[in-house]
């Protein structure tokens, strides 16, 4: 890192900041190399403070919640990791319709069980979603028919040239499984969020809850992974295209194509990112030339990747209209 630059991230951040530290332990398939700087943040004023610090510096930031939905380069990140721990929820009893506010890095498995203890319904969805607020929002999470785009009423955005505003669902312009802000890449970050819930019958929130993580847990496989590797195209599965062109099962390194589920990669415990990718393009690859059928990715590629790998990534694996 620059001197300079370091000499800036010192005085602006003091105590605070952490270096070279490995991303593994912040990523659910557990794969990382090591962020130039690091920093924690516990509410979503520190990661207004954060943010706006770093913008200042002009040194790149990546905020991270659970880790899920990302591969992180074996490189590693240069600039400033956010890891995202404001996790305060509260739930609104007195607007019509109740609504709940939680900050950006809180789990949605969390959310969803305060409004089960308090009887409100909306979130049952989300009883066993491994992501947070923020990155539900980012790529509109979603399962069991359900995603976050309609309990959505407004996210508080921060923005680098606009400045701190809350944004409607509609100006989210939401679509399967993105956002405008992940589809245009947009220098903003996530604060916090106002979701809508609703008065429901207690046992039938529990039993619906109950019954959605059975499912998941059933359906989708234990270990380390980053969850769903691609969208389900139109009309069809993912995970089933996978396995009809015979990829179940697959190992690379120490990565391998989920037996249960092939629309996983887990990490057998000496899995690296390049290993991780090779599977993700060869699913990609061999589906296209089977089924003539493009899949496109859930994750995002994250880090010092090389370019070949980040032009494959980018021209021929991101969908460029929106659905």
């Amino acid at each position: 890192m620059d001197k300079l630059i370091h000499g800036k991230l010192i005085e602006a951040f003091n105590k605070c900041l952490q270096e070279n530290v490995r991303l593994e332990n912040y990523t659910t398939i557990r794969i990382g190399g090591c962020a130039d700087a690091l920093l924690i943040a516990h509410s979503s004023s520190e990661l207004e403070d954060f943010i706006k610090k770093a913008w200042q510096i002009n040194i790149p930031v990546l905020v991270l919640g659970s880790g899920s939905n990302v591969l992180i380069s074996d490189a590693g990140v240069h600039g400033v990791v956010i890891i995202n721990h404001a996790h305060n929820i509260k739930i609104n009893a007195h607007n019509f319709p109740a609504t709940l506010w939680a900050e950006s890095g809180a789990l949605m498995s969390k959310a969803a069980q305060q409004t089960a203890t308090r009887a409100y319904s909306g979130l049952e969805w989300a009883a066993s979603l491994p992501g947070t607020v923020g990155g539900a929002i980012f790529g509109n999470a979603g399962c069991f028919g359900q995603e976050i785009s309609c309990n959505l009423l407004t996210a508080e955005i921060l923005h680098r040239v606009k400045g701190k505003k809350h944004w409607s669902s509609e100006r989210l312009n939401f679509a399967y499984r993105t956002s405008s802000l992940k589809r245009e890449n947009e220098d903003a970050v996530i604060l916090s969020a106002l979701l809508k819930i609703e008065s429901g019958n207690p046992d039938t929130i529990i039993t619906t809850m109950k019954k959605n993580k059975n499912r998941r847990t059933k359906t989708q496989p234990p270990g380390a992974s980053m969850g769903s590797i691609f969208r389900n195209p139109k009309g069809a599965k993912a995970g089933r295209l996978i396995e009809a062109a015979g990829l179940k099962g697959k190992r690379i390194g120490g990565a391998e194509i989920s037996p249960m589920h092939a629309n996983f990669i887990i990490n057998t415990g000496r899995a690296n990112a390049q290993d991780v990718w090779a599977l993700i393009d060869l699913m990609h690859r061999t589906v296209l030339s089977k089924f003539g059928i493009k899949l496109y990715p859930e994750i995002q590629l994250i880090g010092d990747w090389d370019k070949e790998v980040l032009l494959s990534f980018n021209e021929f694996m991101f969908e460029q209209v929106t659905q």
